[in-house]
C-alpha cells in the first residue's frame, strides 16, 4: 500500500468538503505542539475557524501566527491480503493547509465567515445575535501552502493487487 500527493485543486476541494471537522495545530506558549479539533469554513483559499474569545489556542496563536490545519476523510480498513498482518491499511484521503492566523474583528465580516462556516453543515440561513457575535474569536487563515494525499492506496506491483 501506498500514499499519493495529489496538488489538483479538484481533489483538495472535493476533501474538505467531504469533511465535518478539521485539526488545528499549533506552538503553545510553552513552544509545544497543541492540536485541538475544530468546526470549520473553507472559501477561495481561506479557511475560517471560530472559538471562544480567550484561552490556551487564542494565545497561543497571538503569540505565535503560524497555523497547519489537517483535513481527513472517514477512513475505512482495507487490506491486499487478509493474512498477511502488515498488508492491511487504513485507507482514506488528506489535506494539509499551512497559514498564519488573524483574529477578525469587524462585526459584518464576523457575520459574512460564520455564514461561510454554516454552509460546510448546512444550506440553511442564520441569524445571529449581537452579543453572539461580539463574543465569537473568529480566525481567518488565508492558505500559504496546501497538498492532498490519497492513502492506503494498493500497491500496484504487488501481486496480490486488484482494481475494484
Amino acid at each position: 500500500m501506498v500514499t499519493i500527493t495529489i496538488e489538483e485543486r479538484e481533489f483538495i476541494e472535493r476533501t474538505i468538503k467531504e469533511c465535518k471537522e478539521c485539526f488545528a495545530g499549533m506552538i503553545d506558549t510553552d513552544g509545544l505542539p497543541y492540536v485541538i479539533p475544530m468546526n470549520f469554513g473553507y472559501k477561495d483559499d481561506v479557511v475560517y475557524l471560530h472559538s471562544g474569545p480567550e484561552g490556551t489556542a487564542v494565545r497561543s496563536l497571538e503569540n505565535n501566527p503560524n497555523i497547519c490545519i489537517t483535513f481527513c476523510t472517514p477512513s475505512e480498513i482495507t487490506h491486499q491480503h487478509e493474512e498477511v498482518a502488515c498488508s492491511y491499511r487504513v485507507q482514506g484521503s488528506s489535506v494539509i493547509c499551512r497559514g498564519k492566523v488573524t483574529f477578525v474583528e469587524d462585526f459584518d465580516e464576523k457575520v459574512e465567515i460564520l455564514n461561510i462556516l454554516m454552509e460546510q453543515y448546512t444550506d440553511r440561513p442564520f441569524k445571529y445575535s449581537d452579543p453572539a457575535v461580539r463574543n465569537v474569536k473568529i480566525w481567518k487563515i488565508p492558505v500559504d501552502k496546501m497538498t492532498g494525499k490519497v492513502f492506503g492506496v494498493p500497491y500496484k506491483e504487488s501481486h496480490h493487487y486488484k482494481k475494484d
